[in-house]
């Protein structure tokens, strides 16, 4: 009898661009998904086979538990058998508050609390109170948090202008707002005069407050009537009305607004651990619980390993587990009190990946978004190796991947396509690598990398001198100016630290794209995203005289049955929740008298369904054309401008941010990882942006990995040669034809890549 072949069978699949297609995935396999950005590989692997699993899974538990789980609608397909449970690592960032760490999102913390509560001498008690959240354990001058934030007056006041001028650089506490109008206009300062030139006794009544055991009123003047209240200083009002509370809880500003305006440095009674000075006496083997936060993890398992007690030994092995996967996925530099908040789009997705290893589970099924994203290629070879041993412990391997050495590492590729958006949404080759070489006209396995020859030479430089952040070892570089630069080394490295540290320290004009999300919503679309939106109501009010608001699906133009919204959610009570396509706008969120009018033919739904190419064919305002083009210019022309946001892949989201920064006048643009969640087909797109922004007299600085974009540079500096301690130094500097002769480990690659 022929061997039975195991198989996810889907059937039907409908999920936002698929074209009704048709996949047999097979299990206890390595299944690649490629293809453009937007060609709908996340629309089967997340939004299909990931959805409906979860979606069964819940079906085990009885009606009540279900009604207090998350409830996932079935995706749009006609049949979806033999699935098996699902771990998902996306590139999502990690959720956590302020206070999340590598630590405490691997569990690892609990546990190393519980050993000193165990074996710490001088003994403390509970492990609940090593906690900087315990009520004894956290220390009394900072409230745990490790960091004193203090306001720096010289960020909140610019001294050569005038109260009326806008000094006081925090809005909440300038004019127009009520308590800037109070200082402009209460009697108790010249509004017009420079801070620079007020009276040592005046400016200290407008920074500190009135001296010790005085009091001073200025009139604030109400619709109703003038009033008297008490004036207590700049710093004492910021202090207490945005510094000692939650940060995170402000509603009119933002955390980071707040912190623009700070300086933060360690907390002098607790050295910045958070902890009480008294659970910092405990020690094991002479290092207290703040010392194993801060050792890097490679140091942590030398010191787990040390102990011999049969207690504290038992703790430790349970410990051990966590902290070896985390150093085999090449996080060996992070320490446990790492905030989350901090890693790399890389750094993260590893960190979950480790999370999920432990476990020796089989028959799951792993589903990873782009696992080689923020790897040096040097670690590529261990994320292999990792999927590899998750598919000979009997489970099947799903990934969402552009990169050449892991698609090699497939036992079955599938590649979407043949376009993004609207052109995608088809099964353009499913089978093995040497089909793929045949069939495929987007994926090259046999792609070479290409050397600039011919670099830019520089007239100026920017200077970094004596750099010392984070592990940077007081480095000093000179980066060429007009020209296309590449700073790459392995992960923890110190390239962030040099770039988004050092050089924007410097050269704060600097127009930095990290990696961090842009909010993304139903109701966002690319059109509102990209500014144009208002323009586009603009023009239909003028032409029709009707209110702009009318041409708006979030005011007077929703339709009135679903509020702008689309679809219906019907009440199905313990059901899985349906999704129902509005009946009164068949979808289109506007009301029928918004669609009555038209410009050139069109209603505002017709012309949100423009695509970005088609755009400029029907809409001619310089605004919109210059905007329209930026999106043009990165590989987006193919998304419609009535595209929600929230449904953009990760590689259009990160060309989408860079879209919205290309539109602003500067000089210098540093990218991160730009990238990221692209094909090999649109890096070349992105390349040229950068060869044209540089020929139109800016300088372009990437933090990258990619070979194709590392090559292709006029300068290229390595960082290493590790990561964390191991890290922080300047590897080598020169073109890329000069790296090519270097000995370092992205020279290495680089020679490889050219070879082929």
């Amino acid at each position: 009898m022929p061997e039975k072949r195991d198989e996810i069978i889907l059937r039907g699949l409908r999920e936002n661009n698929l074209k009704n297609i048709d996949l047999n995935i097979p299990k206890e396999k390595i299944n690649v998904f490629t293809g453009l950005s937007g060609s709908g590989k996340s629309s089967v692997v997340f939004d299909t086979l990931a959805t409906e699993s979860r979606r069964q899974m819940t079906l085990n538990y009885p009606l009540y538990i279900r009604h207090q789980m998350p409830r996932y609608e079935r995706p749009h397909a006609d049949l979806m058998q033999h699935l098996s449970p699902v771990v998902v690592v996306e590139q999502k960032p990690v959720r956590g508050n302020s206070r999340s760490t590598v630590g405490t999102y691997m569990d690892i913390d609990p546990l190393i609390r519980l050993l000193f509560s165990r074996i710490g001498s001088p003994p403390i008690g509970s492990a609940t109170e090593f906690s900087s959240e315990s009520s004894f354990g956290n220390c009394p001058e900072c409230n745990g948090f490790g960091e004193v934030v203090a306001p720096d007056i010289h960020k909140l006041i610019d001294h050569t202008k005038s109260i009326r001028d806008s000094a006081v650089r925090f809005k909440p506490l300038a004019p127009p707002g009520w308590q800037g109008r109070w200082m402009r206009d209460g009697g108790l300062f010249d509004p017009d005069l420079p801070i620079k030139d007020f009276t040592e006794e005046k400016y200290n009544l407008l920074v500190y407050g009135p001296p010790e055991g005085e009091r001073a009123f200025s009139t604030y003047y109400y619709k109703e009537g003038d009033r008297e209240i008490e004036w207590d200083g700049l710093l004492p009002r910021f202090i207490r009305l945005y510094i000692n509370r939650d940060l995170t809880k402000l509603k009119v500003v933002s955390q980071e607004d707040v912190l623009a305006l700070t300086t933060r440095t360690p907390c002098p009674v607790c050295e910045g651990s958070g902890l009480n000075p008294r659970v910092l006496e405990c020690k094991i083997n002479g290092l207290n619980i703040a010392h194993y936060a801060r050792l890097e993890l490679t140091e942590l398992l030398g010191e787990l390993e040390k102990i011999d007690d049969p207690i504290g030994k038992s703790i430790a092995q349970q410990a051990h587990p966590s902290v070896k996967q985390l150093v085999g996925l090449g996080l060996g530099y992070l320490s446990l009190s790492r905030k989350m908040g901090t890693l790399s789009g890389g750094e993260a997705q590893r960190v979950k990946i480790a999370r999920h290893l432990g476990s020796s589970l089989n028959n799951i099924t792993y589903i990873f978004d782009e696992p080689s994203a923020g790897l040096h290629p040097e670690e590529i070879n261990m994320l292999t190796h990792m999927l590899e041993s998750l598919r000979d412990n009997y489970n099947t391997v799903v990934v969402i991947e552009h990169n050449l050495a892991v698609i090699k590492t497939a036992d079955e590729i599938i590649e979407m396509g043949p376009g993004a958006g609207r052109s995608g949404g088809e099964v353009v080759y499913q089978g093995g690598q040497e089909g793929l070489k045949k069939a495929s006209a987007i994926t090259d396995l046999d792609h070479t990398v290409t050397v600039n020859e011919q670099p830019r030479t520089a007239e100026n430089t920017f200077s970094i001198k004596n750099a010392s952040d984070n592990n940077l070892k007081n480095i000093s570089v000179e980066i060429p100016q007009n020209a296309l630069v590449s700073v790459c080394g392995v992960s923890g490295s110190g390239k962030s630290s040099l770039m988004f540290g050092a050089f924007t320290g410097n050269y704060p004009e600097t127009i930095a794209v990290g990696q961090g999300s842009i909010g993304t919503s139903s109701r966002s679309t690319l059109a509102t995203y990209m500014g144009i939106m208002s323009d586009i109501r603009s023009i239909l009010a003028k032409q029709t005289g009707q209110p702009a608001g009318l041409f708006s699906f979030n005011s007077l133009g929703a339709c009135p049955v679903c509020e702008g919204k689309g679809i219906t959610t019907p009440n199905v009570a313990f059901a899985d929740p349906v999704t129902v396509t509005c009946e009164a706008c068949k979808g289109t969120r506007y009301s029928d008298e918004a669609l009555s009018y038209r410009y050139k033919g069109k209603n505002i739904v017709e012309i949100l369904e423009l695509t970005i190419d088609e755009t400029n064919e029907y809409l001619e305002m310089p605004k919109i054309v210059k905007k329209v083009d930026t999106l043009k210019d990165v590989g987006l022309g193919y998304l419609t401008l009535g595209q929600t946001t929230g449904s953009l892949s990760g590689g259009e989201v990160q060309r989408l941010k860079l879209a919205s920064h290309l539109k602003k006048e500067g000089q210098i643009y540093l990218l991160d990882e730009p990238s990221l969640g692209l094909h090999t087909r649109d890096n070349a797109h992105l390349l040229d942006v950068f060869q044209r922004l540089v020929d139109t007299g800016n300088s372009v600085i990437l933090i990258e990995h990619n070979l194709n974009l590392i090559a292709a540079s006029d300068w290229v500096i390595e960082m290493g040669p590790g990561g964390g301690k191991k890290g922080g130094e300047v590897l080598f500097e020169g073109t890329p034809q000069e790296m090519l002769e270097a000995d370092t480990l992205t020279a290495k690659w680089l020679r490889d890549g050219v070879k082929g």
